[in-house]
């Protein structure tokens, strides 16, 4: 009872809050750390090498840590030695095939033997994959340093569109909000980053309207979001004719792959520039937008990147798909060589007008787990089979997601605006056909809810298959 008498008194200010205003107010370097502070200051003088510079500095990277890997990773040891590659016979980027792909499944069976054996125990960090490829998997790092070097480069690549550190932001990325049945609340603030963290796992036709009216109060300059969040909340808004946020200045995307529809209806809806990024729990590549296009700039300081082909060669036509392959230069407790992220990207051989010569990706089509897998073997992507199409019977549909785990078979799981009527199931079935070339059944399934992953993400496709990029077998054990 004393406790809720301190809380109505007009004098009470929460703990949190203070402590939140303490850390806001912080000198960066005090903040963050030295390892923010080195990693920005490294960012800043190498943005704008010369491609001969960038080049050197790479090969520089890619000896260090494979040097390193040999002589105190157990795992990299073997490897070498079964393989007879000796590190310093690693001279140029051609020599780094000599070295085997690392991939999910050998870490899962390796784990132990890939930590360096000299890092004391007591700093060692533990974190997993989302699982989102059937292969959950988890890994270890420098506990002390690993957060801030990450939070170094993505504000970096952030304040290409104006971005600064103590901007208001509001954050639908899947964070549990804690309270939300006790307080009838869907968010709470980050007093420390000044930010406006909102569940992800509440949005619903009852409760947007609460978010859009806090967000009016809140003001702020930018909203970072899960692609497949942020189109439940702006399609709410396109139905509603619901005008946007005068305040925000930009959308960031990461976590998932946005596709272009996605990308259209954020900018129709919010009238603002949507900037979207590339990584993933594993850190060995990190890539983001231009300002001056939807290209993704690679980071040369962050990992050496590989585009690799269906037939197990670098990408070097332009538009050609290749899977990104990456060595990681941030993580020496546990390093990543040639790991095979089983994400799909297109190449392209062009240079980007704002000056830096890093690598550019043209698009990041998405993992392999979201392709669809017809009768003879065919990959298909969502795109072709369902978001470069316009289906009429979409507009009586609130949500939907594919589910496969039969070759040649897929299920459409359809929560309904309202019901669908025979021409509208008959549409959806024979567009998905012809997009597939006739190689896929479709069988309609109406429900009343769709489930998010544990990390609050809403995925378009289910895929149970075990996919692999091209024939041949990547696994080197």
């Amino acid at each position: 009872m004393i406790k809720d008498k301190i809380k109505n008194s007009i004098c009470y200010i929460p703990l949190k809050y203070i402590l939140g205003k303490y850390c806001y107010y912080k000198p960066i370097r005090l903040r963050y750390g030295k390892a923010f502070v080195e990693t920005w200051k490294l960012l800043n003088k190498t943005e704008f090498l010369t491609e001969d510079e960038i080049k050197e500095y790479q090969l520089r990277q890619l000896k260090n840590i494979i040097y390193h890997s040999y002589q105190n990773v157990p795992y990299y040891t073997k490897l070498f030695d079964r393989n007879s590659i000796k590190p310093e016979n690693i001279k140029n980027f051609e020599d780094l095939k000599k070295i085997p792909y690392l991939t999910k499944d050998i870490i899962n069976q390796h784990r132990e033997e890939m930590i360096d054996k000299n890092f004391p125990k007591k700093y060692l960090g533990y974190g997993t994959t989302g699982g989102s490829t059937g292969i959950p998997m988890g890994f270890y790092f420098d506990k002390r340093t690993y957060a801030s070097v990450e939070w170094a480069y993505m504000t970096h690549q952030w304040k290409r569109v104006g971005y600064k550190y103590r901007d208001k932001c509001v954050v639908l990325r899947g964070n549990v909000v804690k309270y939300i049945v006790e307080n009838k609340k869907y968010w709470e603030m980050d007093w420390a980053n000044n930010w406006l963290i909102m569940s992800s796992y509440h949005l619903t036709d009852n409760t947007i309207p609460l978010y859009i009216n806090k967000i009016r109060k809140f003001k702020p300059k930018f909203i970072q979001a899960y692609p497949s969040a942020l189109q439940i909340f702006v399609s709410y808004m396109k139905v509603n004719n619901i005008k946007p946020f005068e305040s925000v200045k930009a959308i960031f995307c990461g976590s998932e792959n946005i596709y272009e529809w996605q990308r259209k209806l954020f900018k129709e809806v919010l009238k603002t520039r949507v900037y979207s990024w590339y990584g993933h729990s594993e850190r060995v590549c990190l890539a983001g937008e231009c300002e001056q296009s939807h290209y993704y700039h690679s980071f040369p300081q962050y990992g050496y990147l590989e585009l690799v082909n269906d037939k197990g060669e670098w990408c070097t036509v332009e538009d050609e798909k290749g899977e990104i392959v990456a060595t990681g230069f941030t993580n020496y407790v546990m390093p990543f060589i040639r790991y095979k992220t089983q994400d799909i990207a297109i190449n392209t051989n062009k240079n980007c007008e704002c000056g830096r010569n890093w690598k550019l990706i043209k698009n990041v089509e998405g993992r392999l787990q979201d392709y669809v897998i017809g009768k003879n073997n065919e990959s298909i992507t969502l795109t072709a089979l369902i978001f470069a199409q316009h289906f009429k019977a979409f507009s009586k549909i609130k949500n939907m997601q594919l589910f496969q785990n039969i070759k040649g078979e897929v299920v459409v799981r359809i929560i309904e605006n309202e019901k669908l009527q025979d021409n509208d199931k008959n549409e959806i079935i024979s567009k998905m056909k012809n997009a597939s070339d006739n190689s896929l059944r479709i069988i309609l399934k109406f429900v009343n809810q769709i489930p998010r992953t544990k990390n609050g993400k809403y995925r378009f496709l289910i895929q149970e298959l075990p996919i692999r990029f091209g024939d041949r077998n990547n696994e080197n054990i």
